[in-house]
């Protein structure tokens, strides 16, 4: 899981002024509420300073949310405002819990989970479609997976699979072969638009299309094509017959092994509200297909090295993203150095606190926590010592990459330099 990305986490609609509501991404704990001001979102950790309590559990007072336990109140800006039991003492400087950046777009509320300056950020993605109500119609929903979201982007744009998968739905088990592909690609992103064969169309959608017929030579060829974007969003675009189909979802990393999709369908016919609820219905069976199968990959979590899974040219935007995503933990922008246990070498609690811009300019934050971070190798070797178990540091050694065969080689630039065209 990574740090200093834009996440989108909840669905605008569903955090409404006066309710503060409780997400959680990267393994960290937030607070979501609308100022009744101005209406704008207010992101912060969901952790009191004071004694643990979750904030999300408490009260608005104007632009502040109070504190469930001790009617602490914090501004927006995450620094406390008030100790009702100490009114007229100072307020400590430590009395501060991180704030995250935030935007609201595309129908979406997106919070920046890292301490990078504003120009340093990498963008949220265009999906300004979302916004087209003129020419498309949008049904929203969320799906549980309990598998690593990484697992579940690289399914979700996997031109191979639909046929065995997905088989009568969208993928054709008749003609499974993936043809040359087209390449789109930048230091965030990865597009591959492809023609393939549909299957024959079934009830309603049968009776208006030419994919009715059996005779596959005759059927048109759809174009398809999948987008992934850095670090846990898809697209997929289907050109059907009868209009397009473009299916956005965010897989917010809610832990290491579980994940929630968040996804916008937008579709150019049958605009109509009589149409949402097959809709919703037809994306939820496609989930419901995928995670059966994604459920029960192993390992869980994605290989560090290329070599330890094999791949093959149609694999080409999974074996970029791994490539990008390895960079990124090069460049330390994993979580793993944020995780946040009691001290003592009893304490078995464990938290996640995300940095957050704030602490690069106020002190008194950066050391606001009565907690010491530690890496993830160290929690999982003082586990193994714990339970006598083989420590990570004696488990596989480590293997050299190696470039996967049938699969294009290219020089993948730093996230943020100029990158050139790559064709498959």
């Amino acid at each position: 899981m990574f740090k200093n990305f834009w996440y989108g986490v909840e669905f605008s609609h569903d955090v409404k002024v006066g309710s503060p509501k409780k997400v959680k991404v990267l393994g960290q704990q937030l607070v979501l509420y609308r100022k009744p001001s101005d209406g704008k979102v207010v992101a912060m950790s969901d952790l009191c300073v004071h004694r643990g309590a979750a904030l999300s559990s408490g009260t608005l007072k104007g632009d502040c949310i109070v504190c469930p336990y001790h009617g602490w109140e914090y501004g927006p800006d995450g620094a406390v405002q008030k100790i009702p039991a100490h009114p007229d003492k100072g307020l400590p400087r430590k009395a501060r819990v991180d704030a995250y950046p935030v935007q609201e777009k595309y129908k979406m509320i997106w919070v920046f989970m890292g301490d990078l300056p504003e120009e340093e950020r990498p963008p949220i993605p265009d999906w300004s479609a979302v916004d087209d109500t003129e020419n498309y119609r949008a049904v929203t929903g969320s799906f549980l997976w309990h598998s690593n979201y990484e697992r579940i982007l690289e399914n979700g744009v996997d031109v191979a699979h639909p046929p065995f998968v997905h088989g009568g739905v969208f993928g054709n088990i008749e003609k499974p072969e993936v043809p040359d592909f087209e390449v789109e690609e930048s230091p965030w992103h990865c597009k591959i638009s492809v023609k393939l064969n549909p299957p024959a169309s079934k009830g309603l959608w049968g009776a208006i299309t030419p994919n009715r017929t059996k005779d596959l030579s005759k059927r048109p060829l759809v174009p398809v094509s999948t987008t992934w974007w850095l670090p846990n969003m898809i697209l997929l675009e289907v050109d059907t017959p009868i209009g397009a189909l473009k299916i956005y979802d965010v897989n917010i990393p809610i832990d290491e092994e579980t994940t929630l999709v968040k996804y916008i369908a937008l579709r150019s016919f049958f605009k109509g509200a009589w149409a949402d609820r097959d809709a919703r219905r037809r994306v939820v069976k496609v989930l419901k297909e995928d995670r059966t199968v994604i459920d029960t990959v192993r390992p869980e979590l994605l290989p560090f090295d290329l070599s330890d899974e094999l791949h093959v040219k149609s694999d080409y935007n999974c074996v970029l993203y791994r490539r990008r995503r390895k960079e990124l933990l090069e460049m330390g922008w994993g979580v793993e150095g944020n995780t946040i246990v009691g001290e003592g070498t009893s304490a078995r609690v464990e938290a996640r606190v995300i940095p957050s811009p704030a602490r690069k300019e106020i002190p008194e934050l950066a050391s606001a926590w009565n907690f010491k971070e530690v890496r993830s190798r160290q929690l999982l070797e003082s586990e193994a010592v714990r339970r006598g178990t083989t420590p990570l540091t004696q488990a596989t050694p480590h293997i050299p990459d190696e470039e996967p065969e049938s699969v294009p080689t290219t020089k993948v630039p730093a996230p943020g330099t100029d990158n050139k065209e790559v064709s498959a």
